[in-house]
């Protein structure tokens, strides 16, 4: 082994060995100075106190207040058709008519009938005051007046059978005849609605029987008109409730002057009730639900103490997250009512809750917020 070879090696050595102190320097120094978690990103919203006006959601029908369709109180012939699909009536007015040929003919042949009896009786009575006749030729005599009368009677109010009028204020529907048409009594002619004002018929849970009263207010909305709402009062409650469902049938009455609505129309009603006390309004997403207790996050200014190089302790000022454990109460939207646990003005995070811990160290970035619509469109299902 060469002079050369053994100082080449030994400048290699003292090479790694210079490196290694360097390295070994730097790796204490690291490790004396305190480990800091790197911040969290969330995005928050301030505590705002608000007042909900509670409701109670339910489907419902529509009804008419009035609805049937009209039948034939007599056999017959259609002769005449006196209103047209769809049109408005009033009380009275004429809807179709039976062939009444044969009844306006017995009708006259009665009412001659009638008019003989009549003279035959004044007859009766101005003989008996001569004491021509006996008082049992005169007692005939009334009878047989009383019985063409009733004769007329009788054809009058078949006649009137024969005519079909309107029972109330209206409007029909599509005629189920046409004009010839035989029909026997009893079958089904044309159907009459009255729609204004119009009822609406929903359900509600039994626990939900002490919050009803009739007069409270409702808001309808039908998916044919879209954010559309129409407005109502509870008018009937049913006295019993539903044994198989524990469901009580609530009746509720809207005005619809231009008929817009109709009966059997699909409809999502909602009953208020009397506002409750402000409540803290935040999104759903501020939530951190947990079997435990559901919570949120308050994003404040927080100290904590660290060790110098010179090992002396400093405060020092950061903002974190403070866990709250909150009571929640009812949801809209994408808001939910925080019933116990925040306080108004406080600073909530709204985002990346799931990422966050008591204490945790925060940036709040607030260039993309989350939903927070009560009524978001589409609506959440």
């Amino acid at each position: 082994m060469t002079k050369k070879f053994i100082i080449a090696i030994s400048g290699v050595l003292l090479v790694v060995f210079i490196l290694g102190c360097t390295k070994a320097l730097q790796i204490k120094e690291m490790s004396s100075q305190p480990h800091v978690v790197p911040a969290t990103a969330v995005t928050t919203i301030d505590a705002v106190e608000a007042t909900w006006q509670p409701v109670l959601s339910a489907i419902a029908t529509l009804a008419p207040v009035q609805g049937v369709t009209l039948g034939a109180d007599a056999d017959g012939i259609i002769s005449r058709i006196a209103v047209e699909n769809g049109s408005a009536v009033k009380a009275g007015d004429l809807l179709l008519a039976f062939d009444s040929t044969v009844e306006q003919a017995q009708l006259a042949a009665s009412e001659a009938r009638l008019a003989i009896v009549k003279l035959d009786r004044e007859r009766a009575a101005e003989l008996r005051t001569k004491d021509t006749i006996s008082q049992a030729e005169l007692d005939q005599a009334n009878a047989q007046l009383k019985q063409s009368q009733a004769d007329v009677a009788a054809l009058r109010a078949l006649l009137e059978k024969k005519e079909l009028h309107a029972p109330f204020d209206g409007r029909v529907g599509i005629r189920l005849v046409n004009v010839g048409q035989f029909v026997s009594r009893g079958a089904a002619l044309l159907p009459l609605q009255k729609l204004n004002p119009i009822y609406v018929n929903f359900t509600l849970p039994q626990r939900n029987l002490p919050q009803i009263v009739s007069g409270q207010s409702i808001e309808v909305k039908i998916d044919a008109f879209g954010d559309r709402v129409f407005k109502g009062k509870v008018t009937a409650i049913n006295p019993q409730v539903d044994a198989s469902s524990r469901n009580v049938s609530v009746q509720a009455t809207i005005e619809n002057p231009d008929e817009v609505l109709r009966s059997g129309m699909f409809a999502h009603v909602e009953v208020q009730l009397p506002a409750d006390k402000p409540s803290i309004i935040l999104p759903a997403t501020a939530i951190a639900y947990a079997s435990y207790g559901n919570s949120v996050y308050v994003i404040e200014k927080m100290k904590k103490k660290t060790k110098g190089k010179d090992g002396k302790e400093t405060e020092e000022e950061y903002l974190g997250a403070r866990q709250q454990f909150v009571k929640l109460g009812d949801t809209r939207g994408d808001q939910v009512a925080i019933l116990e646990g925040v306080k108004p003005g406080e600073v909530v995070a709204s985002a990346g809750v799931f990422k966050l811990r008591n204490g945790a160290h925060v940036q709040v970035n607030n260039e993309k917020l989350p939903a927070n619509s009560p009524a978001p469109t589409p609506p959440n299902t």
